[in-house]
């Protein structure tokens, strides 16, 4: 069984959400819930802290790129905090979320 921890950490109308572990097949649809439940109407803005995921399949980055393109409609900005030589951050520029979203 893979597991993901998301932490949710909200200032004022700013949100960071720290996901750690694995996100898999296995739980890309809890990780999503999570997310969207971690974001009221009232953020401007997101930061994503990947730097305690050690793993990251296609269905984790469905996962992202869904977020980048909610989070694009509603107006609210998205920043990835993800370590530089990083694993993930390879994954992150090789599949184009760096297009989508600043990797910081």
């Amino acid at each position: 069984m893979t597991t993901a921890n998301v932490v949710v950490h909200p200032d004022g109308s700013t949100v960071r959400i720290d996901i750690a572990g694995e996100v898999d097949l296995e739980n890309a649809e809890t990780v999503e819930e999570q997310l969207s439940a971690a974001i009221p109407n009232e953020t401007t803005s997101v930061t994503l802290g990947l730097g305690g995921l050690q793993y990251l399949d296609s269905a984790g980055l469905r996962v992202l790129f869904a977020l980048a393109a909610r989070l694009e409609v509603l107006q609210i900005d998205l920043a990835v905090d993800v370590p530089p030589g990083s694993l993930t951050r390879r994954v992150l520029q090789l599949s184009g979320f760096a297009g989508v979203a600043a990797l910081d």
